[in-house]
This record gives C-alpha cells, structure tokens and sequence, in this order.
C-alpha cells in the first residue's frame, strides 16, 4: 500500500507537495500562501490540482498522503518535559 501512495505523491510537482505538507502540518490557505510567497487562490489551485492527480478529497485523505509518503514531521510541535525536568 504505502508503495501505491508514493508512486501517487511521485505524480505532484515539487510545489504541489510543498503545498501538501503545508496543508498536513495544519497550515489554513491563508498561512500556506504567505509560507510560500503565493495567493490563496494559486493555494487553491495546487490543491485541486493534488486532488485531480490523487483522488483525494478531503484535507484528512492529503494529509494522509503526505505522512505516508514521509513527507511530513511526524514529531509533536511541543514537547513535554519529563517528570524529572519539572522537579529542578
């Protein structure tokens, strides 16, 4: 299976996975267009061209593709400290 999704994720443009791992990191339209110098609507266009290559249709199903691909950080944003870090 994870094979079937990297030979899908292969199909996009650098771009157009720049644009999916934003979106899997949980990046709004807004934040993806600022992150990469584009307008929302070139953002929106990207998008409909992953779920035109993809056949994903929900954020969830390109987020997915994303981390299955290892295209995305997989590592909490925040870390917790240890028991023993909150002691000192």
């Amino acid at each position: 299976m994870i094979e079937n999704i990297q030979e899908t994720v292969s199909l996009l443009s650098r771009r157009e996975r720049e644009v999916l791992v934003h979106l899997a990191e949980g990046d709004t339209y807004c934040k993806i267009a600022r992150r990469m110098g584009l307008s929302v609507h070139t953002v929106d266009t990207y998008l409909r061209r992953i779920r035109g290559k993809t056949g994903a249709t929900t954020r969830v199903q390109m987020a997915f593709l994303a981390m299955c691909a290892a295209q995305v950080n997989t590592q909490p944003a925040v870390t917790v400290p240890e028991s023993r870090d909150l002691a000192a």
